[in-house]
């Protein structure tokens, strides 16, 4: 049986779970425990980049979650995630790395804002764009893809649930909100939505893991400057927390 390691807090877990789900393929759930289980050897020797989801499917290992959805896809075409149209498939694509590249690397400044009980300007205005976008590309449809639920639909589903919980707001968004409460009824999406505490104790790791990494960016920028060197180390913390956006 398929074997599927990650952490239910996780989005980019969260999109290969759900797919899962969606395509009714039987998997076997290992958590790992990001305290430190990813950098035991046992899960090294499945990623050495120490992230998740990994997906373990008989003598073939696949790392990255895009990857892990494609795939799933390919070997389990039926029910299909993919639309057929050409267009309709750039824009699936579209939406994945919109989603995968400018709205997932906004969890921690998301966070931090909760921490500083303000928001970060910068970052609202840059959702709010990726907001605007996602809505002209679903339109008038039910879904990314059209009538039926796309790889676009779980990759930005399995996002945009914790980002609002991270104070988000659809408000100025209508059609996103309604595409919103229609995932969200879903039994795959029900079947792997965290509870409040389980969310609460996430936000507080992440937070203390941003804490951490920003005295150790700042310490490394105190360092490289009695040197006469200054680089932006802004990129650091944030890849240590989610490794690369391409995930």
């Amino acid at each position: 049986m398929l074997k599927f390691y990650h952490d239910p807090l996780s989005p980019v877990s969260r999109r290969v779970w759900i797919g899962l789900l969606e395509k009714g393929i039987p998997f076997e759930p290992i958590t790992v425990n990001l305290k430190g289980e990813q950098f035991e050897p046992e899960f090294l020797s499945l990623n050495p980049f120490h992230h998740i989801p990994v997906v373990v499917d008989g003598e073939l290992r696949v790392l990255e979650s895009l990857a892990i959805l494609d795939y799933l896809e390919a070997k389990h075409p039926s029910p299909s995630l993919i639309p057929e149209e050409p267009a309709a498939i750039a824009k699936m694509r579209m939406v994945q790395m919109v989603i995968t590249n400018e709205l997932t690397t906004k969890i921690p400044a998301l966070v931090k804002a909760i921490d500083a009980s303000k928001p970060d300007l910068a970052t609202v205005r840059h959702i709010a764009t990726a907001l605007d976008f996602l809505t002209e590309q679903l339109g008038d449809s039910a879904y990314f893809g059209g009538d039926d639920l796309s790889l676009a639909d779980v990759t930005a589903g399995a996002l945009l649930p914790l980002q609002i919980r991270l104070g988000v707001e659809l408000k100025e968004h209508p059609k996103i909100t309604a595409w919103y409460k229609r995932i969200m009824a879903r039994e795959s999406w029900q079947q792997t939505e965290p509870d409040d505490d389980a969310f609460e104790a996430w936000k507080k790791s992440i937070a203390l893991i941003i804490k951490r990494r920003q005295h150790r960016v700042e310490a490394r920028r105190v360092e490289l400057q009695s040197e006469d060197r200054f680089p932006d180390l802004t990129a650091c913390w944030q890849s240590s927390i989610y490794g690369s956006p391409m995930r």
